[in-house]
């Protein structure tokens, strides 16, 4: 898994932003910090409960200059779907090639329902400079990460 130091792997990927265009990491860190929030899955319960969430506090990552997206492997196609059912009002990146849970090492599996390569969820903010200021790895993908720390994390990161 990439650290806390480290410097954030890079990438293009599309993004569901009610289209589907192209999202690059390094252009939009120079609109300040990113927050990718890593999801194993569209439409499954805890993971709508943890974009809702994200949404909910959505204001407050926008005050410290931040920019939150959420990143799983499902297709740009229903990512638009799950934002648009959700009201969510930040972009969703698809890494239905699943290049990005590799470079950030989160890949997991539900073994018992036999479906491989999909996100751990997972928090990651990377300041301006590309450098990951926090990361958050979950377990237990029912687990959900502490929405004060990554807060704290994002302002921190803006600073």
């Amino acid at each position: 898994m990439v650290s806390e130091g480290d410097k954030a792997p890079t990438f293009t990927a599309p993004i569901a932003n009610g289209e589907v265009e192209t999202f690059d990491l390094e252009t939009a860190l120079e609109d300040g910090p990113v927050v990718l929030a890593f999801f194993p899955g569209a439409f499954t319960s805890v993971c709508s409960h943890e974009m809702n969430t994200f949404q909910d506090r959505l204001a407050e990552f926008t005050d410290t200059g931040a920019t939150l997206y959420g990143v799983s492997v499902d297709s740009p196609f229903t990512l638009n779907e799950f934002r648009e059912k959700l009201g969510l009002e930040f972009d969703l990146i698809s890494d239905a090639n699943r290049e990005l849970i590799e470079e950030y090492d989160i890949v997991t599996s539900f073994d018992q329902y036999g479906i491989d390569e999909l996100a751990q969820r997972a928090v990651f903010v990377i300041d301006e400079s590309g450098t990951i200021t926090y990361a958050w790895v979950g377990d237990n993908p029912g687990i959900e990460p502490d929405y004060d720390e990554v807060e704290e994390a994002a302002a921190a990161a803006a600073n």
